[in-house]
Formats: C-alpha cells, sequence, structure tokens
C-alpha cells in the first residue's frame, strides 16, 4: 500500500536524524584529532597532523607514543588469540547444538547464552576469584605457582573467551541451519569420507559465518573494557592505557587520533565482513 506523502517524509526525516545522532560524536572526536590544541575541544585552533606524528612533547603523536603503541600491540595481540578461540569453541558448539541431541540440551543451551547478560564487570570479577582461589589453591597444596592464572595476558584471553564464545557460536549455528544436510549425504555416498566432506563441504558453505564471527569476536576483544579491567597485569591493552593516562595525565588530542585509527580500522574489518557474506555469483 502506498503511503501518504508527508508519512514518508517524516520516515525520511526520522532515518537521517538517527544516523547523524550515531555519526555525529565519532565525527566530532576525530575532528579534534587534527585540531592544533592541547585539548580535545572548541576553540578551533588550526589543522595539524602532530597529534599522529609529532615527536616530542608536548604534543607526542600517535606514532612516536611507545606505551599507547605497546597497549596497541597488546591488543592485537589478544585480540587475535580470542578471535581464534572463541571461533574453534564456537564452531565445536554449533556443530553440538544443531546436530546432536541428548539430555539437558536445553539447559546446557541456557547456560551457553547467560555470559552475554552478566554485566562484564561481574564477569571480570568471577573469573578473577575463581582464578585466584585456583592458583592459591595450587600454589599452597601441591607447590604449583600457576602464573597464567594470575592478572595478565593469559587470564584476559581467558576473560574474553568466556563470553564471546557465546557469539561466535550463535553467528556459525545461525549459518550452520541453513545448511542441507543432503549435500553432506550424496558425498558419503559417493565414497568420501567424514572429514573429507567436512573439509570440501561444509567448511566451504560455513568460511562467510566463520570470518564474520572471527571479525565480530576481534573488535569486541579489541574495544572491551569492563572485563578486562578486572582481569588485566603489567601488559595493559589499549583501552586499559587509554584510561590510565586520562586519570593520570587528561585527555589529549592524541586520544581521538588513537580513535581515528580504530574508527578507521573499524570499518575496514565490518566492510571486508560483509563482502564475505555476499553470495557469489555462478
Amino acid at each position: 500500500m502506498q503511503s501518504p506523502r508527508h508519512l514518508l517524509w517524516i520516515y525520511r526525516a526520522y532515518v537521517l536524524i538517527f544516523f547523524l545522532y550515531l555519526v555525529a560524536p565519532l565525527l566530532a572526536a576525530g575532528a579534534f584529532a587534527f585540531n592544533d590544541s592541547l585539548f580535545p575541544s572548541l576553540p578551533w585552533q588550526g589543522f595539524t597532523w602532530d597529534w599522529f606524528v609529532s615527536p616530542s612533547e608536548p604534543k607526542l603523536g600517535l606514532l612516536h607514543d611507545d606505551r599507547l603503541l605497546r597497549g596497541m600491540k597488546n591488543s592485537l595481540y589478544i585480540g587475535l588469540i580470542v578471535a581464534s578461540l572463541s571461533v574453534l569453541m564456537g564452531t565445536c558448539n554449533a556443530f553440538l547444538f544443531e546436530r546432536r541431541s541428548f539430555r539437558f540440551k536445553p539447559l546446557l543451551y541456557v547456560l551457553m547464552v547467560v555470559p552475554l547478560v552478566i554485566p562484564g564487570v561481574i564477569l571480570g570479577i568471577s573469573i578473577l576469584v575463581f582464578a585466584s582461589m585456583v592458583a592459591n589453591f595450587a600454589d599452597r597444596s601441591l607447590g604449583l605457582f600457576l602464573t597464567w592464572l594470575r592478572p595478565g595476558i593469559p587470564l584476559v584471553v581467558l576473560g574474553q573467551v568466556s563470553f564471546l564464545t557465546t557469539i561466535t557460536s550463535l553467528v556459525i549455528a545461525a549459518r550452520l541451519q541453513k545448511f542441507d544436510i543432503s549435500l553432506e549425504e550424496a558425498a558419503l555416498n559417493l565414497g568420501a569420507s567424514r572429514v573429507r566432506v567436512l573439509a570440501t563441504v561444509t567448511m566451504p558453505y560455513l568460511f562467510p559465518a566463520l570470518f564474520s564471527a572471527f571479525v565480530v569476536a576481534f573488535l569486541v576483544s579489541f574495544e572491551n573494557f569492563n572485563t578486562t579491567l578486572m582481569l588485566v597485569g603489567s601488559d595493559a591493552p589499549l583501552t586499559i592505557t587509554m584510561y590510565d593516562r586520562m586519570v593520570k595525565v587528561g585527555s589529549t588530542p592524541v586520544l581521538n587520533a588513537v580513535s581515528v585509527v580504530l574508527m578507521l580500522g573499524s570499518g575496514l574489518l565490518a566492510l571486508i565482513s560483509v563482502l564475505a557474506q555476499r553470495p557469489r555469483k555462478a
């Protein structure tokens, strides 16, 4: 049914305002990365690249800020490990819940989804307390010093995987639900082994979901703050480094420069993820 013309204009105005509401803060944060001022605020003092490339204070640029670069390196390292483990475990979960029937399946499914509704701070504190209890028991009773259960990168990885596996499981399971299992049966009837069927039939079909789940897990891991804050050690990722810098020094446009880099990187990964999910032309 054709809508009245005034309702169409109201709908278009709403869509425009909605996207402006989403984009305006990002544009403002990005603009102040090029402001020739020591503070990320108005008035505008002129255009500069100093907050990206300046080698000296007081406008030490991102490319010469060792602490921010180290935090970005830690975030990349953590994000790649977390995304890989989450996709691996999420794939196993997807096959388990979509291809198998077993007792207490609904209960286990609910338990798998629970981490999504638990606040990140609570999840981080719970993991920290449990890991500390296990590490203290092993130290006192068994004489084992389990450093990977102490605050640090291994514990951050463990904490992030605990809830990102839920996301990857749901993404991959949604794709697996649409798979025509008769394709696997045909390949098996033609003499292919189960491993070969999995490698040549099932996994190529799941690849767009696997890649998208990897990208989502990586981005969420990279920007995660609440859970990471409770589990971090001396090797802090970028979000914790930025927070610590704001508390001690205050906000400067170099943090806006970091935001610009993150926005461009996230946008590029999101675009690649969308292109990977587009159906291929025969």
